[in-house]
């Protein structure tokens, strides 16, 4: 859409993901760690709102009086290198970014990658640079691994350390109940203290693309773990004991999303979601009741 006293705008929705796998293979000699993880994108989601101005430079805000609002947010990191790297100069115009923040911060869920896919793929059509998916995520993958894949989105396969995506066919859509403790959980202290040789459940990954493609609920159920949680439940008991109460609440899978601290559980309809949701609410602040999504592009 366009305003004509302010420049044009565009409004986007920037979904977060859960991991209904993660395996960690081996730590590379670059010091980041080789991982084959199934990424699934989820109905919850911020918007993304973006108006070209004749005021150079970028200008952040957000509904989300914690966020940085400079170069410490990756919205606008996306912008900046999204800019140099087309050559458009942020000197002579500008662009000014609005998050409204609904996705959990630090929660496993990728919010801050999506609303930087979000910025790259808005002002890839707002600058009209014509630049392709792949191109988009090459230009994304500095500023973080899971952006390529939430340029993407749906169903997929992830290996290397995230930036490797093979599109997966997802048979069923099901419901998602995410719940988030009031804890925070740093992503790069959780793999530091990963001790791979010690590692006894691992997801079955092709069992697990095969599920999906099947729509078989149970084979899934099986075929699913983080490895993460060897760190993580240890270290935060409630992330297990959440598992654990969703499966009671008739979850056919519970799972932690990335490096926590958030839990999900999978539901077949939306009703018995719905009311394990209801539930937990009473419990915890941060619960969201959502759904799967295939891939839009």
């Amino acid at each position: 859409m366009t305003n004509e006293s302010h420049g044009p705008t565009l409004t986007l929705q920037a979904h977060a993901k859960i991991n209904l796998s993660l395996d960690v293979l081996h730590k590379r000699r670059d010091g980041y760690h080789h991982l084959c993880m199934i990424m699934q994108e989820i109905s919850l989601h911020d918007e993304v709102h973006l108006r070209l101005t004749p005021e150079p430079g970028i200008r952040l805000t957000t509904n989300a009086g914690f966020l940085p609002v400079d170069q410490g947010n990756i919205a606008w990191k996306a912008a900046e290198r999204l800019a140099r790297g087309a050559g458009v100069s942020l000197e002579s115009q500008g662009v000014a970014i609005h998050i409204d923040k609904q996705i959990p911060v630090a929660a496993g869920l990728a919010g801050g990658s999506a609303d930087a896919a979000a910025v790259l793929k808005g002002l890839n059509a707002l600058w009209r640079l014509g630049l392709s998916l792949e191109e988009l995520q090459l230009i994304s993958l500095p500023l973080g691994a899971d952006i390529p894949y939430c340029l993407m989105g749906g169903t997929a396969l992830a290996e290397g350390i995230g930036e490797r995506l093979t599109p997966l066919t997802l048979a069923k859509p099901f419901w998602v109940v995410l719940v988030k403790p009031p804890v925070s959980v740093s992503t790069r202290e959780v793999y530091e203290a990963l001790k791979l040789d010690e590692i006894e459940e691992r997801p079955d990954t092709l069992a697990l693309i095969e599920a999906l493609a099947q729509a078989d609920s149970l084979t899934m159920a099986g075929a699913m773990a983080n490895v993460l949680e060897t760190v993580t439940i240890p270290q935060v008991p409630e992330i297990g004991e959440l598992k654990r109460r969703l499966l009671a609440l008739n979850a056919t899978a519970s799972l932690m999303s990335g490096s926590g601290p958030t839990v999900f559980g999978l539901f077949k309809d939306q009703e018995k979601a719905r009311s394990a949701g209801e539930k937990l609410k009473r419990l915890y602040r941060e619960v969201h009741v959502v759904h799967t999504l295939r891939r839009s592009q």
